[in-house]
């Protein structure tokens, strides 16, 4: 089996001419879990929407599971989230919202219910349904966003800043559902700090919009002069540890910091 997503000298040029990526090739490789890092404006959102299919390369070519260029033909197997939540919240209520992929796609109205009841409850939606979207808050509107995408449950999930906006409660309960996603998943985020916990390996997105690293989350991470080179601050357990222990000893979690510390009291 073939990446489900892969990319040659993918280009992007908005209409003044600015370059937003540059010459990308990568390929994503079925149920992994990748995070695509960068600083605010190096173009990683450009290079979802471009991997998403939801704008044009202005050179380049996105295969889709090893079968088509055409993004339109397997959009039901792509769940795109944009930065902006209300991109994806325009019907009456939150219910409609979270209705319309299902039914885009022809799933039986009690699957689809049961499904929708589920993410309702896992991300505090419940007394919400009813409700039109813009009564929600900034965090209501960023996880009714993540439940609409989840709802069609896609084979790729293509996911820019889903964190945002979200208090830690929910936050957490987001990580665990892209964790349990059994399709692939791609987060694209500036935080470094997030990375750890949701992927496995890091590609990272230069200033000039082009990929300047692809490895694993140790890897990339713990380069900081390559991190702080693009924009980036490496996680917050690698500044505590750094020059401290060996690269391949930093913990790149707090539960992994917490743990080498109780190692070493004991």
């Amino acid at each position: 089996m073939g990446p489900v997503i892969e990319s040659h000298g993918l280009t992007h040029e908005y209409p003044d001419g600015t370059t937003a990526i540059r010459d990308v090739t990568l390929a994503i490789e079925a149920g992994e879990r990748v995070a695509v890092i960068g600083a605010n404006g190096s173009g990683k959102s450009t290079l979802q929407l471009a991997l998403g299919g939801l704008v044009d390369a202005s050179s380049g070519t996105v295969t889709y599971f090893g079968e088509t260029t055409d993004a339109e033909a397997v959009r039901d197997r792509l769940g795109v989230l944009l930065q902006d939540p209300d991109d994806y919240l325009f019907n009456t209520t939150v219910r409609e919202d979270l209705e319309y992929g299902p039914s885009q796609l022809g799933m039986p109205r009690q699957a689809a219910d049961r499904r929708i009841d589920r993410l309702a409850d896992r991300l505090g939606l419940k007394g919400l349904l009813d409700q039109p979207p813009f009564r929600l808050s900034g965090g209501e509107k960023q996880r009714a966003a993540v439940a609409s995408v989840l709802t069609f449950d896609p084979d790729v999930l293509l996911l820019d800043e889903p964190f945002g906006a979200v208090d830690d409660r929910y936050r957490e309960r987001i990580r665990e559902l892209m964790t349990a996603h059994e399709g692939t998943v791609v987060l694209f985020t500036p935080s470094p700090d997030l990375v750890p916990e949701v992927a496995d390996r890091v590609i990272l997105v230069g200033q000039n919009g082009s990929v300047v690293a692809d490895g694993s989350v140790r890897e990339v991470l713990t380069n900081g002069s390559l991190l702080r080179e693009h924009g980036l601050r490496p996680p917050t357990t690698v500044r505590l540890f750094d020059g401290v222990v060996e690269p391949e000893e930093i913990p790149l979690t707090v539960s992994d910091a917490r743990e080498f510390l109780t190692r070493e009291v004991r």
